[in-house]
Order: structure tokens, then sequence, then C-alpha cells
């Protein structure tokens, strides 16, 4: 009773403070939800999209765009926001406290997460892939309703809160992609139905709970460098590993995670006094370790050279020379590089040539490891080859090989990886690192097991062929649309576009959740060979000015729409999957022959034959050829931006929230409805 008494306490001194801050909140109703969503929106909504729709006194009678209400109109239920670049913190939501459930990831909201504790009913909480920062606050215990919990991909820091074991009925916990710090809080005994729970890639350190490892496995704590426990994890040798819970939580973590806390050294000032200095067996260990790192350095050394003289003979061999059987490239990049002595003539000596430029410190290896990794080619491209390839860690990435006839200088090269690598949303393939060197470049992307979606519409047409139903068409367009968004807001002023949209560049992770890849590639070539990869998705004014722009991107997702909604892949690019049509209708564009039957008022013609099947979907079909065509209009002022598009298609089908008032909590899958809104581990 006094725990919950002191996490009301606070709660209500929290949104006092908040009153403080805001002297218009005094004269506010205390439950005045549209009054709170209104100050949210004026906060966040720098850009206006809500500021069309967030109109009228009531969100509830008003039908507020990703607003839903209880049955009785009265209060706020669920906020579903996601991808909208709402930037700002997350205070006036403390007055929403009949929230069921909340959706806002992927925006760029900031702040700590402590305003939340007061919305005691959340059931439903995704905040993935913002900016927010701060610590857990411990009062997160009291949201008891919880089911989902989603704070990955943020700028967290500190521990995680050891009473979080109060949330019982919680199912889903993700903290990925944080800089959380600490001990494991061990969760397995009060948390029995918890069924997925990921703390990879954060700053955790000391003994992880058994019942956690047998639980989740070793993979949902991989990249904190820190832990230690039982196998396949090692063993736990240092003295914070054992320390009880209270003297962990007293030290303060460096900031490098294999610089593991003392508690001797914390709080300790006894201790201290009584030291003595290094005992015999400890002076007899320092020096037999040094004498083996000798050793090891000599042996580096040694090495290094031997396989300089290898590498000078075999430079000039030809293409066809050993390759190490399990790798399509393995053995012919281990030969360029190997020759590593002197310079190349732009600039790149032997020291940077060994280094791969990752853009995501969590998931680093060495160049070395990329050439032992066992690697399939996957399929080439006018740009290169692109390699799966397995590391000995069982990690598993996409390698892109280019060609050596790449005309980038260096220089050039390192800005448009920059530009490439600093794109981060979980629509977009992320690029891991880079490698330059005169003879090679190498590109290194997250590894999408599932395919493209061109394989999906148009791969086995025969006979056996699972048809790509309508309901995941539209997910899978509504994740590319927010991935190209992103891309086109992200370089919103110097107008980047994608350069090479197409279906065979929407790929799906393991989640099923659509990806664009290619992003920038095209930047790195002649813009006339790069307009030219483009084919059927090809925009008018490209014939005469060759030139990449947004314009030109939103014309190709247009396509890309049509595509999907006909079954029919653009002129240029029949698939050797389908049986070949007459000469006179393959000569025809796609935009232009669907816009002739449309014409004609053959509407029902225009569509796949896979998604006449389905019922009641008539008005979505014909909603979503609009914002196709919208997109394929001959002159490029006239087409919408990617942010629009992707709202068009967010209307057609709103999302429907798995809360009302007769929800049923045994549900297994409680993710907001589209695939596109749930990223896994990945």
């Amino acid at each position: 009773m006094k725990k919950s008494k002191a996490l009301a306490l606070v709660a209500t001194l929290s949104l006092l403070l908040l009153a403080l801050a805001h002297p218009s909140l005094s004269s506010s109703p205390p439950h005045n939800d549209t009054w709170a969503l209104t100050q949210f929106r004026l906060q966040t909504d720098t850009h206006g999209y809500l500021l069309s729709n967030w109109t009228g006194a009531d969100p509830c009678t008003s039908s507020w765009t990703g607003v839903r209400c209880s049955i009785s109109k009265s209060r706020v239920v669920a906020l579903s926001l996601p991808s909208l670049n709402l930037r700002g913190p997350l205070d006036f939501l403390a007055f929403l406290d009949q929230l069921r459930f909340l959706d806002l990831h992927n925006n760029r909201l900031n702040g700590t997460v402590s305003p939340l504790t007061n919305c005691t009913n959340l059931k439903l909480l995704y905040l993935a892939g913002n900016d927010l920062s701060g610590e857990i606050p411990p009062e997160f215990a009291s949201l008891r309703r919880l089911l989902r919990l989603d704070l990955s991909d943020n700028n967290l820091r500190g521990p995680i809160p050891r009473n979080l074991t109060a949330l019982t009925r919680l199912l889903t916990l993700r903290l990925q992609n944080n800089a959380l710090s600490g001990e494991v809080p061990d969760l397995s005994g009060s948390l029995a139905d918890l069924k997925e729970l990921n703390f990879t890639n954060n700053e955790l350190y000391g003994r992880l709970p058994e019942g956690l490892l047998r639980k989740f496995g070793d993979e949902s704590f991989s990249g904190n460098e820190g832990l230690c426990g039982a196998s396949p994890l090692p063993a736990c040798s240092f003295t914070g590993a054992t320390s009880p819970p209270s003297a962990a939580s007293a030290q303060t973590v460096p900031s490098n995670p294999s610089q593991l806390p003392q508690t001797t050294s914390v709080n300790e000032p006894e201790k201290k006094k009584s030291r003595k200095g290094l005992s015999p067996g400890a002076i007899v260990a320092i020096v037999i370790a040094n004498c083996v790192a000798m050793l090891v350095v000599v042996s580096f050394i040694l090495a290094h050279y031997c396989a300089r003289d290898r590498g000078s003979n075999s430079i000039g061999g030809s293409e066809s020379g050993k390759r190490r059987s399990g790798s399509s490239y393995g053995g012919d990049q281990k030969k360029v590089y190997a020759n590593s002595g002197g310079a190349d003539s732009d600039g790149t000596n032997a020291t940077d040539r060994s280094k791969l430029v990752f853009f995501d410190r969590r998931k680093q290896f060495e160049l070395e490891d990329l050439l032992r990794a066992s690697a399939e080619m996957l399929g080439k491209g006018s740009l290169g080859t692109v390699y799966k390839a397995v590391l000995d860690d069982g990690c598993t990435m996409a390698v892109k090989r280019l060609k050596d006839a790449n005309p980038c200088a260096r220089k050039e090269f390192e800005q448009y990886m920059d530009l490439i690598g600093k794109v981060k949303h979980p629509n977009v393939v992320r690029l891991s690192a880079y490698y330059y060197a005169k003879e090679e470049k190498l590109l290194v992307y997250d590894y999408l097991p599932n395919g493209s979606l061109h394989s999906l519409l148009h791969g086995n047409r025969g006979p056996g062929r699972i048809p790509l139903d309508w309901t995941t068409r539209i997910s899978l367009m509504l994740g590319a649309a927010r991935g190209l968004a992103r891309i086109h807001e992200e370089y919103s002023s110097a107008k980047v576009p994608h350069g090479n949209v197409k279906s065979s560049n929407v790929l799906l992770d393991k989640n099923g959740v659509a990806c664009i890849s290619d992003f920038g590639l095209s930047l790195l070539l002649n813009p006339v060979h790069a307009i030219a990869r483009l084919g059927g998705y090809r925009a008018p004014e490209q014939a005469e000015v060759k030139r990449l722009s947004q314009k030109a991107d939103v014309y190709s997702f247009g396509v890309l729409l049509l595509e999907v909604l006909t079954g029919r892949a653009p002129s240029q690019y029949p698939s050797p999957a389908r049986p070949r049509v007459e000469e006179e209708e393959e000569a025809v564009d796609l935009p232009k022959w669907v816009r002739s039957v449309v014409k004609e008022e053959w509407t029902g013609e225009v569509f796949d034959q896979e998604l006449l099947r389905y019922k009641n979907i008539e008005e979505e079909l014909v909603a979503m050829l609009h914002v196709g065509l919208a997109c394929v209009v001959p002159q490029p002022e006239k087409r919408p931006t990617m942010a629009e598009v992707a709202k068009m298609i967010e209307d057609i089908r709103v999302e429907r929230s798995p809360l009302g008032e007769d929800y049923d909590e045994s549900r297994n899958s409680l993710s907001p409805s589209l695939a596109t809104t749930e990223d896994g581990l990945a």
C-alpha cells in the first residue's frame, strides 16, 4: 500500500510541476482530452500534418486522425500517430489517463518517458525509433495493465528498473538499441507470461540470470559486451558479477561497456585503507600474461608480412584464381586486400585500406571476419554483385561488391556513403558499413531474408502459386511509401532522391516488413546510366533532362503502385516467370495502359485477377488506383510529395487498434495492425 501511495504522489507532483511550467494548464480542466491533444499537437506537429484534420471541438465526435474514443465518446482510449515526423516532448499526454493504446513509433519525439507513468490504463505502448532520453523511471511499475512495451531504438540510459517485475501481465518487452547499463534484473519468475524479450545492443553488464537465458536464449542479449553467465556466454570471472544488487546499483557504469565496474572501488573507503598491494600470485600472473601478449603481437607481425609476400605475387593473377569453398567472393577479395603495401593514387594508404567504416557502432566486425564468411551470390545488377555472407558468429549480412568501373573518387565516395548511412528508418534498408580501396568497394547491409516485392508479385505465376492478398499488398505499399517519404524528408532542403524505386528494391525483413533498398547508389553513376537503370519506372521528363529528382521518385512509386494493383510488370522489365503477352501490348508502358483502360470505363479490367477473389475491397482498390494515377501525372509539379502519398494510403485503410471495451487480452498478436509497424529484433 505504501509503495502505491508513493507512486501516486510522484505522479501528482509531476502534473503539478507541468502545470507550473505551462501557465495555461491551471485554467484548463484536468480531464479535458481535447485540450491535452491540442497542446501535444502544438508542441510536436511542426510540419502541420495533423492541422487540417484535428479540427472541431471534440476529437471523439470529429473523428480526428489517429484518435479513438471510448464507446460513450467521452474519453480518448487510443492514439496512433506513427511515422509523422513529430518532434517534441510527451508532457501533455500525461493528461490522457484513460489511454489503452499509444503508438508513436518512428517519429522524432524527445524528452523523457516519465509523463506516461500517469497513464495507468495503458495496455499497448509503442515508442520505438524516437529520440527519447533519460532513464526508464521506476514508476513504470504502476502501469500494471501493460501487455506490450516497446522502447527500442531510442537514447535511453541508466539501469533497467528491477520493479518491472510488477508488470505481471507483460507479453512483450523490447528495449534494444539504447544505451541502458547495469545488471539485468531477473524477470523470469514474476513475468511468467512474457513471450518476447529483446535487450540487444545496450551497455548491460554482469551475470545474466539463468532463467532469462534459458527462456529467451543469448540472441536476446547480444551486443552487451559486459554480460556473462552460463554457456554460451563468457564465464563470470570478475567481482562485480557476483555482487548483490544493492552494490551494483550504486556503481557508475563507464561509457565503454568492456570496462566493467568493480564493486570494490565505489563507496567502500574502509576496504581501500586495508589494501596492501598485489599478492605474489597476482604478480606472477601479470608477468605470464605480458609474455603471452608479446608472443601474440609477434605472431601477427610475422603473419602480416607473410601475407604481403603472397599477395604481391598473386595480385596480377586472373579472376579465376583460387577460391575458398563455400565463398563466392572471399577468395578474390583476399588476394586484393592482401596486397596492402604502398598507397593508391587516390590517397588510400595501407592503414585506411584495412578497415571497414561502420555506421552502426553496435554491429561491428573486422574485414578479416567478412573475408572468412561463407558467401552465397544473391544476384547481379548494373552496379555490382550482391552476396549473402554468414560470419563466424552466425551474423548474416548482405554485401554488395561494386563494379571496378565505378568512377567515384575516394572523397566523393565517402561523402555519398555518409549521406546514405545517415538515414535510419524501419522501412529503409540500413547501410551498416562500407569499404573503399582503389580496386575494390564493398557496401555492407543488414540482410533481409524474405525476398523482394517483385518476386512476390511475379514469381511462380503458374499452378501452385500462393496469391498475394490485398491486405499484404496495401501493408507493403504503405511501408515502402513511409520509407521513401523519410528519405525525402531527411534531405528535403538538398532534394536528394532515392534514384531507383522499383519492385525489386522493396525488400521484406523477417517480420514481413517492407524496406526500401538501394537508396543513393544511383548517385554514384553517370546520370545517363542511372536513368537507363529505371526502365519502365522512368519519369517522362527524364527522357530529355537526364536528371534524378524526388519528383521522379514519386513517378516511379506511382508505377510501383500500379504494378501492385494490376499484377503487371512495367514494359521494359517483363518477368521471365510470366507468360509473355502480345507484342503490341508489351510495348505499351504501364501508366499509359492503365489510363487507357480507365478512360474506356473498364476499371474492373485493370486489377490483378488474384485480387478479384476478395470481397468488399472494390472501394479500396479504386482509391489506391487514384493514388497511383496521381503519382504518374506527366507534369512533375502536379505530383504529390511522398509524405502526402503515404498519408493517402493510410487514409484508404485506417489502422485499426486491437483495443476496445470488449478487448480480448488472450490474443497472440497485439501489435499495430499493419505489418510495417513491427520490426522484430532487427
